[in-house]
């Protein structure tokens, strides 16, 4: 742990606010900065707990008095203060190393490009329902900090972003979780993969002998790189071979996954990593069963909406990058007609090439600009651009009919045409609702 009198929090989101409580509540003299807004909520957060703060700009010279900065994940490295402090020497941190310090608590982080939440989620989900007195944070809820401040478990399930692996020192999951590698926040990282495969596997690098890494070996990326790097945890190989029908097989127990929310073969996965961090933690065979079938995944992710005339409208509009949609279509039994579109991130659809060929009758493009879409799929499957979500699934119904599916799984960012993707999901579910109610 770094000693030191001075702790600067640079963000005042979630991750921010949470390091200033835990900073003030373990006596340091703590002072926050926000270049942006504060939202009104985090604001009166910072009041009733005497936390000194600025928003709007930052004061450099105020700022170098720190002895330890904490930076909130979503700050890059290459913005000016971030290079100043580090150039003056300050050690700069992310708020999951620093909650680390002061828990002594059993540590469970997952991370991966693709199935954090929903892995992150049920792994939640088994424990608690298996009898553990368990937290959920991290990159979802509430912040690691916040938790260790303010709601003390004896068990954290956190999932982990890159960005907040970036910034570790000496975190050290007991049980770490590695879902997947496949190319996303690029720009973070120079647009070299490598870099941010080695973000992913920093999740790792501190873990010992006694600690557990379990990876997916039927990942490319992920099978390719393990080796290279100098990691001394207990390996948990994670395989599809493990999975038959709706049948899973971990560490000699079966498990049904027929009746419950896990759409897909990679939501599949997903539930292998759970069920066997679950058997890990002691919990039994039949309660990981029941867990399975009472788990409910969060929206728009695979998210059923509704049947009507015997289409399925499914929204998963989570789905921003092809990976993602790689796994929505492989999961769907059903011919689809494909939402998808928005901000292009510089997509490489050759992966889907077949997916589309074989599974799905009709693309209905809804974004700003279709361009790299219609350049890819025009001639491959019927191609309709339309700007309203209403109208783009009161024509993707039509399309559909007889006996399939209308799948949201934009492939793209949604800030073309919306808030953020819960917003596009949101207007998705609205528009199903009241084509249910015109017919």
């Amino acid at each position: 742990m770094i000693q030191g009198k001075r702790l600067l929090i640079l963000g005042g989101g979630e991750s921010g606010v949470g390091a200033a409580i835990l900073g003030k509540k373990q006596g340091w003299e703590v002072f926050l900065s926000e270049k942006g807004s504060i939202s009104d909520h985090y604001l009166q957060v910072l009041k009733q707990n005497d936390i000194p703060f600025e928003m709007g700009s930052h004061n450099l010279l105020r700022l170098m008095t720190a002895d330890i900065v904490v930076k909130s994940p979503g700050i890059p490295d290459h913005v000016p203060v971030v290079k100043q402090l580090r150039e003056s020497g300050k050690t700069i941190v992310s708020e999951i190393e620093f909650a680390s310090w002061y828990t002594q608590s059993f540590i469970i982080g997952i991370t991966g490009t693709n199935g954090k939440t929903t892995t992150t989620r049920l792994i939640y989900h088994l424990l608690k329902t298996g009898g553990l007195d368990v937290g959920l944070g991290g990159n979802i809820g509430l912040s690691f900090a916040a938790m260790v401040a303010q709601d003390p478990k004896p068990v954290y399930v956190l999932e982990l972003s890159s960005f907040q692996l970036d910034g570790i020192l000496k975190f050290r999951p007991d049980i770490s979780i590695l879902l997947n590698i496949t190319p996303d926040h690029l720009d973070r990282y120079q647009y070299k993969l490598d870099a941010y495969a080695d973000a992913k596997f920093k999740i790792a690098e501190n873990q010992s002998e006694e600690n557990t890494f379990i990876i997916n070996i039927d990942d490319k990326e992920t099978a390719q790189r393990y080796s290279n790097y100098y990691l001394t945890s207990r390996f948990v190989k994670i395989s599809q071979s493990m999975l038959s029908g709706d049948w899973l097989n971990i560490a000699g127990h079966l498990f049904n996954l027929q009746h419950t929310a896990l759409l897909g073969k990679h939501n599949a996965m997903n539930a292998a990593f759970a069920i066997q961090t679950a058997i890990q933690m002691g919990v039994s065979p039949e309660l990981i069963q029941e867990g399975l079938l009472s788990f409910k995944n969060d929206p728009h992710r695979l998210e059923k909406i509704a049947e009507i005339n015997q289409v399925l409208f499914v929204n998963d509009s989570k789905g921003t990058n092809v990976n993602a949609v790689y796994f929505a279509l492989e999961a769907m039994t059903k011919p689809v007609v494909w939402l998808a579109g928005g901000l292009d991130k510089g997509n490489d659809y050759n992966e889907i090439l077949p997916l589309i060929a074989s599974r799905v009758k009709a693309i209905v493009a809804i974004g700003a600009d279709n361009k790299p879409l219609r350049k890819v799929f025009k001639n491959l499957v019927p191609f309709m651009e339309i700007s309203s979500m209403q109208e783009a699934v009161n024509e993707a119904f039509v399309l559909a009919q007889p006996d399939g599916v209308v799948l949201l799984s934009p492939a793209c960012a949604s800030f073309d045409l919306y808030k953020n993707y819960e917003d596009r999901g949101n207007q998705f579910r609205t528009a199903v609702n009241a084509l249910k109610l015109g017919i």
